[in-house]
C-alpha cells in the first residue's frame, strides 16, 4: 500500500474514534472510558504489529495508570479484547488486501490441482501450516496461561529475554526471500508462535525472530509475521466474538469503548505496518530489542522501588 493510502486509512479510523471519545458515546460511569479505550487501542495496534508485545503492554499501561476496571470486570475485558484484535485484523487486511486475495486464490487453485506449483501457493500453505500449532496451543492452554502468567514482573522478564532473542536472531545472515519459504521453515515459525501466548513474548517478535534464525530476510520475516496474524486473529475474533458477544451478555457500557478501541487499533496498526516494513528494508531490529530491555528495566525499577506492586 502506498504511504498516502496508509495515512488516509489511518485517518479514516482515527478521526471517528476521536469524535466518539470527545462525545463520550456509550460510556458508563465507573467503567472504562472512551478516552482510556482510545489510548489502549492505539497501544494495541502499534504493539501487536511491532515486535514488542501487545498483550504485555495492554497489562502494563493500565498497571502504570492504575486503571483497575479491566482487571475487576472480566466480562468487559474479554469483550474489549475482541474489539482491539478486530481493529488490528482490519489494519492487516487493509494493508495487505491485494496480497491476501492473491494468496487465497493461489491456495484455492492448489487445492483444486492437489499439488503446489507456484511460490504464491507455497506461501499460502505455509501460512496455513504455521497457524496450526498456535491455534491448538491457544485452545488448550488459554485458561492456564491467563491464570498463571501476565503479572508485571513476569512480563518484564519475558520482555528482556525475548528482546535478547530478537537481537541474536537478527544477526543471522539472510539466505532466502519470502518466495523461497519452505513448509518446514513455516512450521518452525508456527511452533515458535506458540510462545506468544505468554504476555511479554510478542507474537510478531517471536515469529520474526524465528524467521530470522531460519534465514529469512528482515522484510520477509516481517511480512510473513503479518500474514500469520490474519488466520490466527480471525479465528480468535470469531470464536470470542460468538462466545463473549453474540451468545454472551454484552457488558453494560461496552459499546462506546468497544468501537473507539477498535478504530484506534486499526489506525495505529496500519501505520505500524508501514513504519516497520519501511524501516527494516534499510535497518535491523536492534532498536526494538533495546526498547524491550529498557521497558523491562523500567518495570523492574518501579517494582523494586515500591512505586508499583509486582502484581496487578
Amino acid at each position: 500500500m502506498a504511504r498516502m493510502g496508509v495515512y488516509l486509512l489511518a485517518l479514516a479510523a482515527l478521526v471517528p474514534a476521536l469524535v466518539l471519545a470527545a462525545l463520550r458515546v456509550g460510556e458508563r460511569p465507573g467503567a472504562l472510558s472512551d478516552w482510556q479505550a482510545l489510548a489502549l487501542g492505539l497501544v494495541q495496534g502499534a504493539t501487536e504489529l511491532l515486535p514488542i508485545s501487545s498483550s504485555g503492554h495492554l497489562i502494563l499501561v493500565p498497571w502504570l495508570a492504575d486503571w483497575r476496571y479491566l482487571e475487576q470486570d472480566d466480562a468487559f475485558n474479554q469483550t474489549f479484547d475482541v474489539a482491539l484484535h478486530l481493529g488490528t485484523l482490519v489494519a492487516v487486511i487493509g494493508y495487505f488486501a491485494r496480497e491476501l486475495w492473491t494468496l487465497l486464490g493461489a491456495w484455492a487453485t492448489s487445492v483444486r490441482r492437489r499439488r503446489i506449483e507456484t511460490s504464491d501457493e507455497r506461501i499460502a500453505w505455509a501460512v496455513a501450516l504455521a497457524t496450526i500449532p498456535a491455534a491448538a496451543a491457544g485452545a488448550a492452554l488459554e485458561d492456564p496461561i491467563t491464570k498463571h502468567l501476565g503479572e508485571p514482573w513476569q512480563i518484564a522478564i519475558l520482555l528482556a529475554v525475548f528482546g535478547v532473542v530478537l537481537w541474536v536472531a537478527d544477526r543471522t545472515p539472510p539466505r532466502r526471500e519470502l518466495r523461497d519459504l519452505s513448509l518446514p521453515t513455516a512450521l518452525g515459525i508456527g511452533l515458535a508462535q506458540m510462545l506468544a501466548l505468554a504476555p511479554g513474548v510478542s507474537r510478531s517478535g517471536i515469529t520474526i525472530s524465528a524467521g530470522r534464525f531460519l534465514g529469512l530476510e528482515r522484510d520477509a520475516a516481517a511480512r510473513f509475521s503479518f500474514l500469520l496474524l490474519v488466520p490466527i486473529t480471525l479465528g480468535a475474533v470469531v470464536f470470542k466474538g460468538l462466545t463473549d458477544v453474540v451468545f454472551g451478555d454484552l457488558p453494560p457500557g461496552s459499546a462506546g469503548p468497544f468501537l473507539v478501541g477498535m478504530l484506534a487499533a486499526a489506525a495505529s496498526g496500519v501505520v505500524a505496518i508501514s513504519v516497520l516494513l519501511g524501516y527494516v528494508r534499510r535497518h535491523d531490529y536492534s532498536p526494538f530489542a533495546v526498547y524491550r530491555l529498557l521497558a523491562a528495566a523500567a518495570v523492574g525499577l518501579l517494582i523494586v522501588s515500591g512505586a508499583r506492586s509486582a502484581g496487578f
